[in-house]
């Protein structure tokens, strides 16, 4: 019967373009050849998506897919199948109608599973189709005794309290005074239901909270090591409490809802100081908050705990200890430019080096180095503090964000009289920060001048070291990658999940980086006003080495995964052969 199922699985796929005959042979000699699940095979040999594999499940199977995130499901139908059998059977109950119990399967092909729980139960089983991330995070949201537990209760006890009630109807009318805005923000539920979010956040070693207003709910989302995950969804009538709340403290005005405003505030969690920098947006459905975190006890400000290879720490150790030019780190928001600055300085920080800064907004405070927020709205831009740095005799200046021709100016020519220039830049790659600065109109022979090493960042998941399961690179997948196999079959490793990582597979990030050095013979293609890709020719010959080359080693090392690197590296056009 099983031969059956998955023969209506594979027709489906091939009938639908989704699998190649071809394909369909080769997954199934894996099958044979090391076991497992036909369609996990399919999913890792990178021949269909899990979404394409649920859309064929449904279609060949006749079971009805779900998307758990949009379903809300009572706790007493959650206590049916205990944690440890969801884990290991990749389930989830859903609902119970009489003697049916509906259930969330990641594997239908598995009717021995479909058997067991019946047993188990003493119910009939009704199935449906969910991926296997969607049930590990709702299993993690459902079954973890944490911080949503507590909001639960907290939810039923707002749901009674006329004043919060009287907050969300009457703010959407003619609104409440400040005084009674303030007054409801000190209530201890809504103290607590705060701070639980933010302890939440904190556990789960998030870098933002987002706070959206939807049209019946209030969603909280984290982002935990780049991605996105979706916490419990609370009732709309917490809205305006929770968004007080936090204006109260980062000493907001809690009465204007119509304007963006921006703030900071800090908790100590656990013994530890925490930093929130906050961001309040006005929305069609009700002011939308964003949070980044900011943890000094996770922060990494050591260049050699970066995660970058001895290369390239190499080069970058060299150039910053240069009297004078210019150092930049591009890549696109969030990969830990900054981060990487903040390392570079905190290497060559010494009593005798004034070092000052100017950020947007500083993140993190250095002992003995002189840091300056940007305030663009009473005219202390990037430009007119950089004027005013360099009248204070400093030998290392750190610039937030070069955004502009008048602020590169300043930064060239300070990195031209003597001072040794730190600053990030939003570009993919290190020489694409070459046309771009002479795109934004730097004259070719000063930034050859000036410029000394440009590095293009990345920050790619860690695979958890306790579920991590080894496997050998097929070589169609290798010659598609241009990985040479030289030296035999490599070993990789795939990420599987476990209690330690939250089901993810995966547990804290690492740099990956590609540092381009200005030697003469790129000084001198700058000057000729040469393509990129003709800048990116040489540095390969002079040795430069690509993301994608410094994270398969990554890979190789059991430090990530080889999808990891390939979905940070994706949008690069870079396929060297390694």
């Amino acid at each position: 019967m099983i031969l059956g199922l998955k023969d209506k699985l594979t027709k489906v796929l091939i009938d639908k373009g989704l699998l190649k005959q071809g394909d369909l042979e080769k997954a199934l000699s894996v099958q044979k050849e090391k076991g497992g699940s036909l369609s996990d095979i399919l999913v890792e040999l990178g021949f269909v998506t899990r979404s394409d594999l649920m859309i064929a499940l449904s279609h060949g199977l006749s079971i009805p897919p779900i998307n758990l995130s949009r379903y809300k499901i009572d706790s007493t139908v959650i206590k049916l199948i205990s944690k440890k059998i969801a884990r290991n059977y990749k389930i989830l109950p859903i609902s119970k109608i009489g003697d049916t119990l509906m259930l969330a399967v990641a594997d239908p092909l598995n009717i021995f599973l479909l058997d067991d729980i019946k047993t188990l139960t003493g119910f009939k089983i009704s199935p449906v189709i969910a991926t296997e991330k969607d049930i590990s995070e709702a299993q993690r949201q459902y079954y973890d005794e944490n911080a949503y537990v507590a909001i639960e209760k907290i939810v039923g006890d707002l749901e009674e309290a006329s004043d919060i009630k009287l907050l969300e109807e009457e703010t959407e009318a003619a609104g409440l005074s400040s005084s009674e805005l303030l007054k409801i923000t000190q209530d201890a539920p809504v103290v607590k239901i705060t701070n639980l979010l933010l302890a939440e956040a904190v556990a789960l070693r998030a870098s933002d909270i987002l706070i959206e207003p939807l049209e019946n709910e209030l969603r909280v989302r984290y982002r935990v090591d780049g991605i996105l995950r979706e916490g419990r969804r609370s009732p709309i009538t917490l809205h305006n409490a929770v968004i007080s709340r936090l204006k109260v403290m980062s000493n907001l005005d809690i009465a204007e809802r119509r304007l963006p405003q921006d703030g900071r505030f800090k908790v100590k969690l656990h013994g530890n100081e925490v930093d929130f920098r906050i961001s309040v947006i006005p929305s069609s459905m009700g002011e939308k908050i964003a949070l980044r975190i900011l943890d000094k006890s996770q922060a990494t400000l050591d260049i050699e705990k970066l995660g970058f290879g001895s290369q390239s720490l190499d080069e970058i150790r060299k150039a910053a200890s240069r009297p004078h030019g210019m150092i930049l780190m591009c890549g696109p928001t969030g990969c830990g430019k900054t981060t990487t600055l903040y390392s570079i300085m905190q290497h060559v920080n010494s009593p005798d080096k004034n070092i000052v800064t100017v950020e947007d907004p500083v993140e993190y405070l250095i002992e003995g180095v002189n840091q300056v927020t940007s305030r663009p709205d009473i005219g202390l831009t990037f430009a007119a503090a950089l004027r005013s740095i360099l009248r204070q005799d400093p030998n290392i200046i750190m610039i937030g964000e070069i955004r502009d021709f008048e602020t590169v100016d300043i930064a060239i020519k300070a990195a031209l009289t003597g001072h040794l220039v730190l600053s990030t830049l939003h570009t993919t790659t290190a020489t694409g920060s070459i046309i771009r600065l002479v795109n934004m109109g730097v004259e070719p022979f000063l930034l050859t001048s000036s410029l000394i090493l440009v590095g293009a960042q990345r920050l790619v998941r860690k695979i958890c070291q306790n579920c991590k399961e080894p496997y050998e690179l097929l070589s169609d997948t290798a010659s598609r990658l241009n990985i040479k196999l030289d030296k035999g079959k490599p070993l990789f490793y795939r990420a599987k999940g476990c209690d330690k990582c939250f089901h993810t597979g995966y547990k804290g990030r690492v740099g990956l980086i590609e540092v381009l050095t200005l030697t003469p013979k790129i000084r001198a293609l700058i000057l000729e006003n040469a393509q990129e890709h003709r800048i990116r020719e040489e540095a390969r010959r002079e040795g430069m080495i690509t993301l994608r080359e410094n994270g398969i080693k990554a890979a190789l090392e059991g430090i990530t995964t080889l999808e990891e690197i390939l979905r940070v590296t994706a949008g690069d056009q870079d396929l060297d052969t390694v």
